[in-house]
């Protein structure tokens, strides 16, 4: 169903420089949008627009979408954490675990190490776009990476950082041949059941659902003065994006998972380290860089933030950032435009005011 929506915001009286670009951001962004953040000591939230089109009602922190490229974070942790164990190098090339597959088509599995396939710096092709189904419409992650790699290298390995989300189905492949185990098993048993996070989820394959509460997603565009949005939020195959961007949490959740690495509970300060050991991401501004699975930002009032943003077909987009003093601050909005907001508040600036306007606690 399409349902139009005036793209107005919603006042709020606490927090209103950050009030102010939520407001902006979700004009250009989805039916609502929403930010949860705060320090040790305790959270606060705002809220514009809608978390429903056919039910006005804010965007609560407890809400479960789509993490999208959030995923990538928990696949990365995973990895470092085996790292610790002494049974992944991160400089060992990908054949030494995964052998034949990565080549063929311009790829050589034996001059691409893991470490540049967590950062970005493999070359491997972007996105997966010809991938046979399984009979039941699920897709399998060997099926996933084969079809990635039909595609030409961006780069040589090491010449240059392009985003790829085939990247992390190979990091995927990786995971499962090194536990013995599927790889959201893997991210369950060493991440969301140690931290308690019980609105987080590695989805089965075939399974599209949301726990209650849960966040509509929402396709869109601008019309004039309205944005035509179309639900989406059951409308794709998880298994697709796999350990590139299949999970779902919540604002409450990722912010624990964020401020939990950061304070060193999920890897050893060495692997913490090497997350961090960032390159820079042409094209986007130079606050920002692109660790092992991890996202930095420079903030404007001093200091770093980490974390990742993330955005699915399903119409989620989200990130969520925190800092080694206590801060947190995540972002989501329940649509992904079809037509570019180019030119507006961006979302980076929202996660910023958030995190610079909470005190250090």
């Amino acid at each position: 169903m399409t349902t139009a929506v005036s793209a107005q915001a919603q006042p709020a009286a606490d927090h209103a420089d950050t009030q102010a670009l939520l407001d902006s951001y979700q004009v250009g962004a989805g039916p609502g949008a929403a930010v949860h953040a705060g320090n040790r000591v305790g959270s606060w939230d705002l809220h514009s627009g809608t978390a429903d089109t056919g039910a006005k009602r804010p965007i609560g922190p407890n809400d479960q979408f789509r993490i999208a490229s959030q995923t990538k974070t928990f696949a990365a942790v995973v990895v470092l954490q085996l790292v610790d164990e002494g049974k992944v190098e991160l400089d060992a090339p990908i054949e030494r675990y995964l052998p034949g597959v990565v080549a063929g088509n311009g790829y050589d599995g034996n001059k691409i190490s893991v470490r540049q396939i967590l950062q970005h710096t493999s070359g491997i092709a972007r996105d997966v776009t010809n991938a046979k189904a399984n009979p039941d419409g699920t897709y399998s992650l060997r099926e996933l990476v084969r079809a990635g790699l039909t595609k030409p290298p961006q780069f040589a390995p090491g010449a240059g950082w392009g985003y790829s989300n085939v990247d992390y189905l190979v990091i995927g492949m990786l995971i499962e041949q090194i536990t013995g185990m599927p790889a959201g098993d893997a991210i369950t048993a060493r991440i969301i059941k140690p931290l308690g996070l019980t609105r987080t989820a590695y989805p089965r394959a075939g399974d599209r659902r949301l726990d209650d509460p849960y966040l509509p997603g929402y396709l869109g565009g601008r019309v004039g003065p309205f944005f035509l949005w179309t639900n989406a939020t059951f409308a794709v195959e998880l298994s697709k994006f796999a350990t590139a961007g299949a999970m779902a949490s919540t604002e409450q959740d990722m912010t624990a998972f964020d401020q939990a690495l950061a304070d060193g509970k999920l890897v050893s300060p060495a692997m913490l380290a090497q997350m961090r050991t960032t390159v820079p991401m042409p094209g986007l501004p130079a606050n920002m860089g692109y660790g092992l699975g991890l996202w930095r930002l420079d903030l404007s009032c001093g200091g770093q933030a980490w974390g990742h943003f993330g955005d699915l077909l399903t119409g989620h987009s989200s990130g969520t950032f925190a800092t080694d003093d206590g801060r947190h601050a995540a972002l989501v909005t329940n649509g992904y435009l079809l037509v570019s907001n180019a030119g507006g508040t961006k979302r980076e600036q929202v996660v910023d005011s958030a995190l610079c306007g909470t005190p250090v606690g």
